[in-house]
């Protein structure tokens, strides 16, 4: 465990990587199995999985369930996606982690909105120092996401970039390893925030922006995350292969798939 977390936390210390989203132990097998070394886990894929929207609808029971299939299934170190904790306090926080980190868990995001609003700073800080305390230093990466972006926070370009990179700092020195600013649009912020936050810090690609990882890690990110696009192009792939077969009765979707027997030759090394 121990080990997997350092390789992780290594990971934020070179050039920059790429952690893709995997929602369930047959994705996450077929991706660590493309070469990546770490993975982290889709709340969203998960939730659609299982026929139901994103943001809080899983209860944490369900959604560790299926975060331990994903653990269980690879060997590569993984990172949950946390969301809000599962829980109204930073006790429960703690709890929640502690939970993740006895599944196998290296790593896990944790997100500064909950309830439907966002949380004030201090509230999250004090969450995040909670996290720390039930995972130490070097046996978890703590991601702490800070939703001012993504949760529509008021006020003027400027005001929302400098309350993102006050809560940033406070997360670190609250002990996150990781900062975490999903629904940024543009390379100039993106580029600003880098430079303005002490610590690496983790981009979704494909969510707001059109950005690549290459030109990501240009900008100073160092950690570029998928969240549910891989899960959504999946589901996006479903529908249109049903498409065709619905409406005109033709398999022009099976071109190009692996064959099954590849395919149980792959779910059985």
């Amino acid at each position: 465990m121990a080990t997997g977390a350092a390789a992780f936390l290594a990971l934020h210390e070179g050039p920059g990587f790429v952690l893709p989203n995997a929602w369930d132990a047959g994705s996450a097998r077929t991706l660590e199995q493309v070469g990546f070394p770490a993975l982290a886990t889709t709340s969203a894929g998960i939730a659609w999985s299982l026929g139901l929207p994103d943001g809080g609808d899983l209860d944490v029971d369900t959604m560790l369930e299926h975060v331990g299939r994903i653990v269980a299934s690879v060997a590569v170190p993984v990172s949950a996606d946390l969301e809000d904790g599962y829980a109204a306090t930073s006790a429960g926080v703690a709890d929640t982690v502690r939970r993740a980190v006895d599944l196998g868990v290296v790593g896990g995001n944790l997100e500064d909105f909950s309830s439907g609003h966002l949380l004030p700073a201090a509230d999250g800080a004090a969450r995040i120092a909670a996290a720390r305390a039930a995972a130490p230093a070097g046996t978890f990466v703590i991601n702490a996401r800070t939703d001012t972006y993504f949760s529509g926070f008021g006020g003027s370009a400027d005001e929302v970039f400098d309350e993102t990179v006050a809560r940033c700092v406070r997360y670190l020195d609250a002990g996150a390893d990781c900062v975490f600013v999903p629904a940024v649009r543009d390379a100039e912020t993106i580029e600003r925030l880098c430079a303005a936050i002490p610590g690496p810090v983790n981009i979704v690609a494909g969510l707001a922006n059109t950005l690549s990882p290459a030109a990501l890690f240009e900008l100073g990110v160092q950690r570029v995350s998928i969240g549910g696009g891989i899960a959504r192009a999946a589901l996006s792939f479903v529908e249109r292969a049903g498409r065709e077969l619905l409406d005109g009765g033709s398999l022009g979707f099976l071109d190009g798939a692996v064959s099954y027997a590849e395919l149980q030759e792959r779910m059985r090394s």
